[in-house]
């Protein structure tokens, strides 16, 4: 296999096993570098395998149903894999105060689905880098954090 193609293994590993219908965190020990950054539009960035797994915890208990799946092929060139995906879920556990732009009270049952795109760097075989571009605008609307114009 070539570089690119081990690249998108990891991809889709993380993405299944981080992001996906279930949470396994101990895919972050294994394939995301130590000092991992993960930056979204939604949340303040996160740094390191600890920070990303209380990230992951905190949110997944707020929307125990958070599932995202890609929605077309990666693309890999050099260090770089990009992947395009849809996701989202539901709010029915405690409050969280994770988003930039206000928060939410416990089981609040509002729901967000939304899409964005994703570049994660890899060096020997981890992820350093995951940077996503999302519509967090469409996601924090539909939560009723922001209003409509």
């Amino acid at each position: 296999m070539t570089r690119q193609e081990d690249n998108k293994a990891v991809v889709v590993r993380w993405f299944t096993d981080f992001w996906g219908e279930t949470c396994d965190l101990s895919v972050v020990d294994d394939i995301a570098a130590p000092d991992m950054l993960l930056k979204y539009s939604l949340h303040e960035p996160r740094r390191g395998r600890d920070d990303i797994k209380a990230f992951m915890t905190d949110f997944r208990a707020a929307f125990p149903d958070l599932n995202f799946w890609a929605t077309a092929d990666l693309i890999a060139e050099g260090d770089h894999v990009v992947g395009q995906w849809e996701g989202g879920g539901t709010h029915t556990g405690p409050a969280f105060s994770d988003f930039l732009v206000g928060s939410l009270p416990a089981a609040s049952g509002r729901a967000m689905r939304f899409t964005g795109t994703t570049v994660l760097k890899l060096v020997d075989g981890r992820i350093v880098e995951e940077i996503g571009l999302d519509d967090g605008v469409a996601a924090l609307t539909q939560l009723g954090l922001i209003k409509a114009a």
